[in-house]
């Protein structure tokens, strides 16, 4: 491309509470954007699924109103771009558009007691004694990573085989071999590619940031992992293709998905990759080392790790970051390490339900209200406590209430739970990698609460970087496009793209008062542990 060349990327992230679509140019401007809330089912306790055909009309509905709302045609654009949540898959007959599920999300616990069955069975303790053997002989960083392997309840792996389990419809068609799994970037790719099944030999595919977190692809081999059949019975041939971020025959969209507005464009889909992987590009974590922490519905961390697949034991786990092709005949691998707080923003969402506080905007304010909590203490633990804790059996709740505790030190005690919960994940992160961190690049909903970023600055002790532009993973899927397509050609072309808005640096007076606060916090833990 040249610089005279106008382009329009069209980058669309569906994310666990809502999609997007945004058009920007060649500048990274943005030139028009649509939005519309992803629709969360909770037919039960613990279930949270999403009706696939209501989100396939959103998808058309987004992307066709932000191309409407840049002023813009669907021939005047370059290209699209796919960012999505990870871990969230259904299982259908893509022929004749039977679904056996609904969409069952990275959130969904129906497969709790399965998660605690396998990891207490003696044919997980085997298998973990017999990978440290292997790796106090071989000294293979994948035998150690196999020595601690867990079943958690936000991999694929669990709920697929509850389905299985459970669900006739389904058992049929995998014996008649008419079922396959999509995660939910390989529907997309699906419905986008066969203009919504016109055409259901398109190729299956999906891209490796999206496998890579489900729990049934191995990092290290990079392939899907043979225990999914040895140990669960799962047929890989069901699974998607998987290819790298740089593919070059992800194709087009199919001018049929969308209607006669399309008719005679053929416009490129140019990349697909993991929100996650979406937020360390719009944070520009290039650099073995760099960190951002996404503050969303969850809290995830993702340290790069570069070429080097880590072995880690805390709780933490190794994936690939994003995998490119552009060079050689070898695609360049490069690896992260990731820990996840999967209550974070939901805890603010469950605060406001109860009327601790009209607007999430306000907590900041409220915090700041009060000079601390009076001694009370909240522990997120609505999904349980991961790394490095790792008890998913821990309740929720406050601890240290008194007649004089007010409205602002619950809400002060909130929003200091959550913090506490990343510094818990940085200090994993610096004792796996044996780094010791200067700068959390933060983005997310919650990065916009300043009192969140001063207290994770002064919790940590590490200066917190937060981006003018808070939508990460829309500009990290544009950025990996633009690439990929020919608009921009290096990482470094991308640096003029970024602008910091805020640096929180850690305040000296404040970091022995609050380790003492979190020190106390931590022994609260016991108090909440092993509730269920």
């Amino acid at each position: 491309m040249t610089e005279a060349t106008v382009c329009h990327i069209a980058a669309l992230d569906v994310g666990t509470t809502y999609l997007r679509c945004f058009v920007l140019d060649e500048n990274c401007t943005v030139k028009g954007s649509a939005a519309d809330a992803v629709e969360l089912l909770n037919p039960q306790p613990g279930y949270f699924e999403i009706e696939p055909e209501n989100l396939w009309r959103k998808i058309v509905k987004v992307i066709t109103e932000s191309i409407r709302n840049a002023k813009l045609t669907p021939a005047d654009i370059t290209c699209l771009t796919i960012s999505t949540q990870r871990c969230t898959f259904l299982t259908w007959n893509h022929r004749t558009n039977e679904y056996y599920h609904n969409f069952i999300t990275w959130k969904d616990l129906r497969a709790d007691e399965l998660v605690q069955q396998w990891n207490s069975s003696c044919s997980l303790r085997l298998m973990n004694g017999f990978s440290y053997s292997l790796y106090l002989l071989t000294r293979n960083a994948r035998f150690l990573a196999g020595s601690v392997l867990k079943l958690m309840n936000s991999q694929v792996t669990p709920r697929l085989l509850h389905e299985i389990r459970h669900n006739k419809r389904l058992q049929q068609a995998l014996r008649e071999k008419t079922a396959r799994l999509e995660l939910l970037d390989s529907w997309i790719l699906y419905k986008l590619r066969s203009g919504n099944g016109i055409d259901p030999d398109v190729e299956h595919i999906t891209d490796i940031t999206s496998s890579t977190a489900t729990g049934l692809f191995d990092p290290f081999t990079l392939s899907w992992s043979p225990l999914m059949r040895w140990m669960f019975g799962i047929d890989s041939r069901i699974l998607p293709r998987v290819v790298e971020n740089s593919y070059k025959n992800f194709g087009h969209v199919h001018p049929s998905a969308f209607g006669l507005e399309w008719n005679n464009t053929k416009i490129p889909i140019a990349a697909s990759l993991s929100d996650q992987t979406a937020a360390m590009w719009g944070s520009q974590c290039f650099a073995t080392g760099n960190v951002k922490v996404t503050m969303g519905t969850g809290a995830f961390l993702n340290l790069v790790t570069g070429s080097d697949c880590k072995a880690v034991i805390s709780g933490m786990y190794p994936l690939v970051a994003w995998q490119l092709n552009h060079k050689s005949k070898h695609p360049d691998t490069i690896y992260c390490i990731e820990g996840a707080a999967h209550d974070f923003g939901t805890v603010v969402t469950w605060a406001q339900s109860c009327g601790l506080f009209e607007s999430p905007a306000d907590t900041a304010d409220i915090a700041e209200s009060v000079p601390d909590t009076n001694d009370v203490y909240f522990m997120p633990a609505f999904s349980g406590l991961g790394p490095p804790v790792n008890d998913y059996r821990a309740a929720s709740g406050f601890i240290g209430m008194t007649p004089s505790t007010t409205k602002a030190h619950l809400v002060r005690a909130l929003l200091e739970s959550i913090v506490f919960r990343v510094v818990q994940l940085i200090e994993s992160a610096e004792q796996e990698t044996g780094q010791k961190l200067k700068v959390i690049k933060v983005d997310g909903g919650v990065s916009r609460n300043d009192f969140v970023c001063q207290f994770l600055a002064d919790a940590s002790g590490l200066c917190v970087e937060r981006a003018e532009c808070s939508e990460s993973s829309i500009m990290g899927a544009t950025f990996l496009a633009g690439i990929n397509h020919g608009i921009w050609h290096t990482l470094d072309d991308l640096r003029r793209f970024r602008n910091v808005e805020r640096v929180f640096e850690p305040q000296p007076k404040h970091i022995n008062l609050i380790a003492s606060r979190m020190e106390k916090w931590s022994r609260a833990i016991e108090r909440f542990s092993s509730w269920y």
